[in-house]
Formats: C-alpha cells, structure tokens, sequence
C-alpha cells in the first residue's frame, strides 16, 4: 500500500470548514481518557477537537460525516473494537489514524497498523508532564499532514494474515562478518513488517533494527513482526553475540551499535539529533566495524536521521538502499539519503528484500 507525505492536502476543504486548524476526532471508551486527550490537544492554538467517540462504530460514523484530519483511536472498546472501526474507516473514509493506548496493548495495537493506522503512542495520562503532552500534539500535527490510501481489504470484511511456509529451522550460528542494518520512523512498523516477511529463514545475516517508537512499545512490536516474519525477531541486550536469521530491535532510551564485530552495545550517550535510540548511532558504528560488508537500509520517517551514517556506510564501500517517495508514509529520513547521494538503490518497499 502506497502512502505519501501531503502537507497541501486538506479534508476540511472537503467538509466545509473554513477553520485553518488541525480538526482531530477523539475515540476511547473511558471519559477522562477523551477528556485529557481533548485537554492536551486544545492547549494546542493549530489544533481542534471536532468531536469525540466512545466506541468504534460511532468513530466510523463521525469520521464520515465530520472528515477530520486526523482520529486518535483506542482500541479495546464496547460495540466496535478500534481494529474493527480502523479497518472501517480506511475502506471507506481513509483518514490519517494514530493509535493511542496502553503499553500493555501494544501486541493487538500493531495489528492497527496492518490495518492502516500510521502510528502507535502510549495513552497520556494526568500525571504526565507539560513536555510529554507538546510531543504528543506535535506528533498529531505531524501525521495529519500524511496522505493516506484505501485500504480495500477493510471492504472484505476480514483482515488478510500472512501464512509463513513450514521450513526447518535454520541452524542458528555466529556471524561476524555480514550485517544488515536497518533504520525507519514514522510509518516504520508496517515497512519492517513487510520487509522482514520477505527475508529468507536462512538469511546468512544478522540484522539490527532502530525504530523511532514511544516508550514502552518495543516487547509489542517485537511479538508483532515475529508473527508475521520466518526470521527469529528479539529486543536487542548488551554484549549481545549477533547471529545469522535473527532481528535486533533497539531498546527506548539507549542507542544500539555495534561494538566490535558480531557483538551489540547499548550506549547512554547522549541523543543524537533528539534521538535515542538513533539511527545515525547504528549506522556509523556499522561503518566503523563491518565496513563493506554491511548493507544499509534507511526506511520511512520524519526529519534526517540515518541519512549520515547511510552516507558513511556507502563510502566504506557497504551497499545502500533507501525506500522511494511512492511506497513510504513519510518521505523524510529517505529523502535527506538521497539527496545526499547515500543510497546505492532507491526501491519501493517491495523491492528492498531482494535487494537486501
């Protein structure tokens, strides 16, 4: 499914609102939830809650008739749960989603972004602080400025789930000399997916994942591409040996790189670029310890990191890969790549495990 980043594209036009701001629909079953959400928001001059909804059906219903530019949706719900309402929604109506939950959710939270949802952010909560809340109303700006697309299996009235084919195990062994480092952001989850799903369980490969993603939301997302890929998918630890067919995924809070080869170090230096992890940090300790033997992909997402230590990677003589403009949420991270001359290929999402 293709997205594209559109900050001219505007549903109020469509809902004959002449309000310049941010129209966002508000959907959880638990009032004070609605309530701080709405509160956190508000304090935002760009934004506006149009309205909010208890369950998904009623999320379906005022997406349709208000057009918001943005819904923020819970997804345990009465009536209509919130992967029901998004499959719905991105069917009919395709409007940018963000998923905002519990950690504890965030298992069946990712099954939204299979649906269509562009991001998954922790639910705020009364005790937390002023700064927290203006990173959660600048990530809602910063989504709805994303184009999105039909999701036509919404209209088949079932989600599709990939069947893996039944293989033996590979036998897992030490890897030194190959790695595969990917990094992404905003739109990052279902771009991992989809590629993962396409890599061999024989990868003769190690590979090592920095996902921009809230706090708390790493365990989710590592159970989430286990079901969908035939690689081994774990949180990364330190001194941790890296192995061929298996899938690192960077902690919040520390950055990840590699040490020395075949072994990961979780750093807490500081953020690079307002990131950490960051994937400028993986990139360039990459460079530094694999060199030309190290393939780097730099996948959707916001802003610029990556873009370097892609670029530091290909002049090692490693070979590089950013996604194109067509398949990525966010054309961002990608973009800064390419147009730093960083990138060996530039390939839709489809096209990047073959490469790989």
């Amino acid at each position: 499914m293709s997205y594209q980043s559109n900050t001219s594209f505007s549903r109020n036009d469509q809902a004959g609102s002449t309000s310049n701001k941010i129209r966002v629909l508000v959907v959880d079953d638990s009032p004070l939830a609605r309530d701080i959400i709405t509160s956190i928001l508000e304090e935002d001059p760009e934004i506006e809650v149009v309205d909010q909804a208890e369950n998904g059906k009623i999320a379906v219903e005022r997406t349709a008739a208000l057009r918001p530019d943005l819904v923020t949706m819970d997804i345990m719900m009465p009536v209509m749960d919130g992967l029901q309402a998004i499959a719905e929604i991105m069917a009919y109506h395709p409007t940018p989603i963000l998923v905002v939950t519990s950690s504890g959710e965030a298992s069946v939270a990712y099954r939204a972004i299979s649906g269509g949802a562009l991001e998954v952010m922790q639910k705020p909560e009364l005790g937390t602080g002023p700064g927290e809340w203006e990173r959660f109303a600048r990530r809602v700006k910063l989504l709805a400025q994303v184009k999105v697309a039909t999701h036509v299996r919404g209209r088949q009235g079932a989600a599709v789930t990939r069947v893996l084919p039944v293989m033996a195990p590979a036998a897992s062994r030490a890897l030194g000399d190959r790695l595969v480092a990917i990094g992404a952001s905003t739109g990052g989850p279902a771009a991992l997916a989809r590629l993962l799903a396409d890599l061999p369980p024989n990868l003769t490969a190690g590979v090592v994942v920095v996902q921009h993603i809230a706090d708390g939301f790493v365990p989710g997302l590592v159970s989430w591409l286990n079901s969908v890929s035939s690689l081994r998918v774990q949180e990364a630890k330190q001194d941790q040996e890296i192995e061929a067919g298996t899938v690192y995924i960077a902690p919040t809070g520390s950055h990840t790189s590699v040490a020395r080869r075949g072994r990961l170090a979780l750093l807490d230096t500081p953020p690079v670029d307002g990131q950490r992890p960051a994937v400028d940090a993986l990139f360039g300790s990459v460079e530094r310890h694999y060199g030309s033997t190290a393939v780097g992909v730099l996948l959707t997402g916001m802003g610029s990191d990556g873009a370097r230590g892609l670029k530091a990677i290909r002049s090692a003589g490693g070979h590089t890969i950013a996604q194109d403009a067509g398949s990525c949420v966010v054309f961002g991270m990608p973009r800064v790549a390419v147009e730093m001359d960083a990138a060996d290929e530039v390939l839709a999402i489809d096209q990047i495990a073959a490469a790989v």
